[in-house]
């Protein structure tokens, strides 16, 4: 436990679900965990005890958030789940919070295996149904361009970038033919709770967070002992005032992926995802934080707290790296991520790289120069 992650409180504090089981997180709420065949290695999903009117009356079953990437291991996990953790109930829907290979690649199977409807934000759904067609801003020739602009030159990652035109059609085959839609505000009642939809920008195209501030969802555990960093535990004298299905908008170890794409290649995403951040600390700060990648935690508006600093101290560092000499984003990646990077972590790291020079570049304390060799540098105004 790093000195931030102190000033976190874990109620379930190292205890995971087993693969193809959960962990009972509040009352009707499981909390599911997936490999990833990534550097990241895991998703969490979540289970929600749900009734939906059907032809015949009420119909009892689960809400589904987030599906993991489509491959055999994870749909394996899945029928695990079906036969011993649904309690014989069907799902009744699929929830996507956004259109991220680990969050919407096995929703088009989900969705067909239970007959059930997809929701999502609409902008996220027609994303998705895009990117199925194409890697478009994951891999292949306008990929690499994108990347070469910004000083990438290493032969070899280009090359494998331009071949890498099915990535997103390789982890999301499909999605379903129609969807609701999620939009910012939108209240959904789900097992006679209402969970208010939050949209987050930066991340994802229109990420939308889930909120319950029904203080009846309590979580399952006992009080546990104060956590270093001397945060309370969990118990009957300080219950959590409610849940927040943070998706990747609010993480508790890792920053989420900031990127600028190639298929807006002059968006400020850093300034987006810092101002849709914001728009939790509505949410009371013992708000229980369910994030798609660690451990369930409280302790949000400490979180959002962190995520500023972080972002804050790199655009410092970005800043005086330009001022020492003009910068392209390949230039920032040894400023920024101080291990040696795959390929695979190379494509966001430059995206992060261009998305931070570019919040100093939108926020005038930079200009942006193209060199004869076609290279995007920045230096101070």
């Amino acid at each position: 436990m790093n000195a931030q992650e102190a000033q976190l409180d874990y109620p379930f504090g190292d205890a995971l679900p087993l693969a193809g089981s959960t962990l009972d997180v509040a009352p009707g709420v499981k909390w599911i965990r997936m490999g990833l065949p990534f550097a990241l290695d895991h998703i969490n999903l979540w289970l929600l005890r749900d009734a939906l009117d059907g032809p015949q009356g009420k119909v009892r079953g689960w809400t589904v958030v987030d599906c993991c990437v489509s491959r055999d291991e994870s749909k394996a996990q899945w029928e695990q789940i079906f036969s011993g953790e649904l309690d014989g109930l069907p799902v009744l829907r699929v929830i996507v919070t956004h259109m991220h290979p680990d969050h919407i690649g096995l929703a088009h199977w989900l969705c067909e295996r239970w007959k059930a409807p997809l929701w999502i934000s609409a902008t996220d759904y027609n994303t998705a149904s895009l990117s199925i067609r194409g890697s478009t801003g994951f891999g292949g020739t306008n990929s690499a361009d994108f990347f070469a602009s910004h000083g990438l030159t290493n032969a070899g990652y280009l090359e494998q970038i331009r071949g890498r035109s099915n990535y997103y059609p390789g982890l999301v085959p499909a999605v379903p033919a129609s969807f609701h839609r999620m939009m910012d505000g939108q209240v959904i009642a789900i097992g006679g709770r209402d969970w208010t939809c939050i949209s987050g920008y930066g991340h994802a195209p229109e990420h939308i967070a889930l909120s319950c501030a029904d203080i009846s969802l309590a979580p399952t555990v006992p009080a546990a002992p104060a956590p270093r960093g001397g945060a309370a535990g969990l118990g009957a004298a300080r219950r959590p005032a409610g849940l927040l299905i943070s998706g990747d908008m609010v993480l508790p170890r890792i920053s989420t992926n900031i990127s600028v794409y190639d298929v807006e290649p002059e968006s400020n995403p850093l300034t987006l995802f810092l101002q849709s951040i914001d728009k939790f600390k509505a949410l009371h700060p013992d708000t229980l934080v369910l994030p798609s990648h660690g451990k369930p935690f409280r302790g949000l508006h400490t979180r959002i707290d962190q995520l500023h600093a972080h972002h804050r101290d790199r655009l410092a560092e970005v800043m005086d790296a330009c001022a020492a000499s003009p910068c392209s984003a390949a230039d920032i990646l040894p400023v920024m991520f101080k291990r040696t990077l795959d390929l695979h972590q190379t494509t966001f790291a430059m995206g992060e790289a261009v998305a931070h020079l570019h919040t100093l570049w939108f926020d005038g304390k930079l200009r942006r120069l193209l060199g004869d060799d076609g290279v995007y540098r920045f230096q101070p105004v």
